[in-house]
């Protein structure tokens, strides 16, 4: 029997061994064709091994001596992937190297891995690695359909994460039967050409039954359900213990008038809200949030219970909590009528919204009357106009309350002016939200809007977070910060040229208040969406971190998270720091330290009070590296649900027409989202009319080269549910038409999309019309389109040509790319 492995290293390893492709390696080695199977199973073996390395265009190496990194992997839904090192820099400048698919293996979100730095640079310009081992797996578990073949057992695992099945074993473990929704344990991780293996840990049922999906994902992402009977008894204890009847030495506040506005299905309030308005015009609010840290010490079961989850997760369906429901909807919800420990921040403020002072306290408050956002503009917009607005239905509300309402109202009105006049950045992209009927089934989705009610909540949580930040930051203690880093200016200066293309100028894209300006000049007309959306891709995600990043969006040097610790563990941390503060009076009407002045970012300045329970940096980047991760992977399980739902929705309801926008542009293909029902599918190249096409990423479109027929990111197109696989969690669209309901952007019918030439016209790079805002008034910094992708400058690579196009003069017949 021929060693092949033996074979194949004489030939890669000998000096004059130019890179070649298997089968050449096989010819050189003697391989006849019977022999291929054993010849490529010992190639597989090597490069397991780390013998060899197989390039993306399918050359053979032998690995080069180099320097490992070690860190972890983060994989993106379209196919990109990003590299973080362990001992990555925490200079601003510092991004994530780029992965390519075939360099990154098997490896998946989260794993820990180690890489060697590649020459070549990433698609995106940026310098790249690749995986060489795996050196610990974020997860082992799986969920996915079974299914049986030859009398055998297979999983297929959901959302596409492995190319062909999974062997489970023989049939009928657990009484499990084909179709049925499963849970898995990886025992061998697929390779290339070698299956891989599971064992069945748990039915969850029949695909598509009630809460199936559900458990799907809480399975899928390591979502914590079930508490341990350790930490619920310690929260049992904590029940037994509490009082409402011994505030102890706590400031009475049980007699002010508070109030509380939450959305109408929460159960878990984490904050409260009392103004007074005094005769010289100025204002003390009191943010009471619910004092979390005196039920949860430092280092109980339930503390590490609460670290492990991060944060709590709401899911269509479910709330799955950081703590335990005694807790979270009982003990420290600021319910009303009940007496509840808080921590409270005092905030004096000027006649015209100026900070003053800030002091802080433990106390026992008792609210006076629950709202939720749905109820309060009714009745504030009644008492403004009567004869406009009827009264809310309901019981009528005290004239004290009513009063109360509308001082919040003018004061986080004031508070709101004075933020965006200091280079704040708001972003209208409403998050999706499912509609269920009585049964839980879904009906549709909608997009959440916030009204005025929200903003008063918002500019009060914001203001006191603020606050408590930057009484640490006097004190030169460090904390956990919520940071968010400022924008690469590269990304900046794309999102500027993007801007152009739609008619607007962006001089310095580095500006918030020019980028502010802009967006309200935008607001309520078609290019708010595509706007606000690439501005949000060229942001940086904010994060928990000790470093002083600051925050970018708010426009703040300082600011952390304290006002929901209920759900989220960096607040819990804030407020067994703010004990300190309360308890230590040395600092009291100090003036903040003047930034020249600040202690520097690793130092440890400290008052007595803070010594003993101050987390180090090392612990304090540890923990924000975890809370963000845990933060993270709540939003896609959420997002990831409601994907599944909307598709399980949409799965009988191939041939629907809806108006859509489109929300991504990539290599492959065209993402659309839908207008009235927000579910987003992909329109592959092959779906768009006969033509050439080019993708420009920093216009995010694609122009066709005959026709100079233009895709762009918020273009509106009508839209067809094409197909749906539910299994792979796929939506695919197919383009009816650009425009809404059928007509092109100009108003004028388009034609149909079954004749050769539909949506043809002028290029957008050559539309030098300026088009009027309504009511015919030009709009300001609105000039002539310009486009990056003029057809006349485009790249002959990177396009895709459609069978059928029709090129004129004589036919050239050519591949089409890989």
């Amino acid at each position: 029997m021929a060693d092949w492995q033996a074979q194949i290293l004489s030939v890669v390893t000998h000096p004059a061994y130019s890179p070649l492709k298997w089968q050449q390696v096989a010819k050189e080695v003697g391989a006849q064709k019977h022999d291929w199977t054993k010849f490529r199973v010992a190639l597989e073996e090597l490069i397991e091994g780390k013998k060899l390395f197989r390039t993306s265009g399918g050359l053979l190496k032998v690995p080069v001596a180099k320097e490992l990194l070690v860190g972890t992997i983060k994989r993106s839904a379209r196919g990109h992937a990003w590299f973080t090192p362990e001992n990555a820099p925490k200079s601003r400048d510092f991004e994530p190297y780029t992965v390519t698919i075939e360099d990154a293996g098997s490896a998946l979100t989260g794993d820990k891995v180690s890489a060697i730095l590649l020459k070549k640079r990433g698609p995106n310009g940026k310098l790249a690695v690749r995986v060489i081992d795996i050196l610990e797996r974020a997860t082992t578990q799986f969920v996915g359909e079974y299914h049986e073949a030859r009398g055998k057992g297979y999983v297929t695992v959901d959302n596409s994460r492995f190319e062909g099945p999974i062997y489970v074993g023989d049939p009928g473990a657990k009484g499990v039967q084909p179709g049925d929704q499963v849970v898995i344990e990886m025992v061998h991780f697929p390779e290339p050409y070698k299956p891989g293996e599971a064992v069945l840990l748990k039915v969850l049922g029949k695909r598509g039954e009630p809460g199936v999906d559900l458990q799907s994902i809480i399975y899928e992402f390591g979502l914590p359900d079930e508490f341990p009977e350790s930490v619920l008894e310690e929260a049992r204890l904590q029940a037994q213990l509490f009082s409402e009847d011994d505030i102890g030495d706590r400031l009475d506040l049980t007699n002010d008038l508070i109030v509380t506005i939450d959305p109408i299905t929460a159960r878990d309030f984490d904050d409260a809200i009392s103004l007074k308005r005094h005769e010289d015009g100025s204002w003390t609010l009191g943010v009471h949030i619910a004092d979390v840290a005196h039920f949860v010490r430092p280092g109980t079961e339930l503390d590490k219970e609460a670290i492990r989850r991060g944060n709590s997760v709401y899911l269509p369906g479910k709330v799955l909590p950081m703590l335990p429901e005694v807790l979270s909807n009982a003990l420290a919800s600021l319910q009303q009528d009940r007496v509840r420990f808080v921590k409270s921040a005092f905030i004096e403020y000027s006649p015209d919204g100026m900070a003053k002072h800030t002091s802080f306290a433990n106390a026992a408050i008792k609210v006076r009357q629950r709202f939720a956002y749905e109820q309060v503009m009714p009745l504030l917009l009644h008492r403004q106009d009567p004869a406009a607005n009827p009264a809310p239905e309901g019981e009528p509300v005290a004239e004290e309350i009513c009063v109360l309402l509308e001082r919040m109202y003018e004061l986080a009105m004031l508070l709101r002016k004075r933020r965006f006049e200091r280079g704040a950045l708001e972003l209208s992209l409403g998050e999706v939200e499912l509609d269920c009927n009585k049964e839980g089934d879904v009906t549709g989705a909608h997009r959440a809007h916030h009204d005025a009610s929200h903003q008063i909540i918002e500019e009060f949580m914001l203001a006191a977070n603020v606050a408590v930040a930057e009484e640490f930051y006097r004190r030169g203690w460090l904390f956990l910060r919520r940071v968010h880093d400022s924008p690469d200016e590269l990304r900046m200066s794309n999102f500027a040229k993007f801007v152009a293309t739609l008619g607007y100028d962006l001089v310095r894209p580095q500006d918030r208040t020019a980028i502010q300006a802009l967006l309200n000049e935008v607001a309520g007309q078609p290019e708010a969406f595509p706007m606000n959306y690439a501005l949000l891709r060229s942001l940086k995600q904010a994060e928990y971190s000790p470093q002083e990043l600051g925050h970018y969006a708010l426009a703040v040097d300082h600011y952390g998270h304290f006002t929901s610790p209920i759900r989220r563990y960096p607040d819990l941390t804030i407020h067994r720091l703010l004990e300190h503060v309360i308890a230590d009076t040395s600092f009291a009407g100090k003036a903040a330290t003047p930034a020249k002045e600040a202690p520097p970012a690793g130092g440890k300045k400290k008052s007595k009070s803070s010594r003993a329970e101050m987390l180090s940096e090392a612990e304090l980047n540890q923990l924000g590296r975890s809370c963000s991760q845990t933060e993270r992977r709540a939003e896609k399980a959420e997002r990831e649900l409601i994907k599944i739902r909307l598709i399980r929705y949409l799965a009988d309801k191939i041939g629907l027409e809806m108006n859509a926008t489109i929300t991504g542009v990539e290599r492959f293909g065209l993402f659309c989202q839908g207008v009235e029902l927000p579910a987003e599918g992909l329109v592959h190249l092959t779906e768009l009319p006969p033509d050439y096409y080019d993708v420009d990423p920093v216009a995010h479109a694609v122009i066709g080269r005959r026709s100079g027929r233009v895709f762009r990111l918020g273009d509106p197109v009508r839209v067809q549910v094409a197909s749906v696989d539910t299994a792979k969690r796929e939506l695919n669209f197919r383009i009816l038409a650009k425009g809404i309901d059928g007509t092109s952007e100009s108003g004028e019918p388009q034609e149909s999309r079954s004749r050769p030439g539909w949506g043809q016209g002028t290029s957008t790079g050559n539309d030098n019309t300026e088009r009027p805002a309504e009511g015919g008034i030009r709009q300001k910094n609105r000039r002539p389109s310009r486009f990056p992708g003029d057809k006349a400058k485009a790249s002959p690579k990177g396009g895709f040509r459609k069978k059928g196009a029709e090129t004129g003069g004589k036919k050239k017949t050519r591949k089409k790319p890989r």
